[in-house]
């Protein structure tokens, strides 16, 4: 894991602090939630020091984590953005459809955003991203604003490297009918 320091996330990735987070729920008992590796199938393997230099998806993957919260289930996928417009291309539309399926099942889909620009982390409910994702689909903004998303959902980072997004769960789940 990278350096942790006061400047928030620099020095360590999104999926670093998420990891460390899981590792930290689980242990507490909290939760259980796995990365979901991306499937890939190597090409060219540089064989003196191990690393694969070339490389091919096998399937498109689904969401970066998936598990369990007290019995919910719950899946959700880290993005970074250095700027404060979204794009949407970001999540692809394999993604929303498997969000939503899951939503459908019952379970909690979301996104976390890192905006390293302004180092803040954002909780992003998925009603909330199919909102924008059914703004673009119609002709609408292909992306969304800093400005647009809800002051509500901005997770403060705890001692500069958990992500205390099972706060924000139950935020989500509170807002729900």
């Amino acid at each position: 894991m990278g350096t942790w320091n006061s400047r928030g996330l620099r020095g360590s990735t999104l999926e670093d602090m998420i990891n460390y987070t899981n590792e930290r729920y689980e242990e507490m008992g909290l939760a259980l939630i796995q990365k979901i590796p991306t499937p890939i199938t190597p090409v060219r393997i540089e064989k003196e020091r191990r690393h694969i230099t070339l490389a091919y998806f096998d399937k498109i993957s689904t969401v970066d984590y998936i598990g369990a919260v007290q019995g919910i289930p719950v899946c959700f996928d880290a993005k970074e953005c250095a700027a404060d417009t979204f794009p949407l291309q970001n999540v692809h539309e394999h993604q929303i459809t498997f969000m939503e399926k899951f939503e459908k099942q019952e379970g909690i889909s979301f996104l976390i955003i890192y905006y390293s620009k302004r180092e803040q982390l954002y909780y992003m409910r998925f009603s909330e991203i199919i909102k924008y994702w059914e703004r673009a689909r119609a002709g609408g903004r292909k992306s969304f604003r800093f400005e647009e998303l809800n002051p509500e959902y901005f997770m403060e980072l705890k001692n500069h490297c958990f992500v205390p997004y099972l706060d924000y769960i139950q935020k989500d789940l509170d807002g729900r009918d």
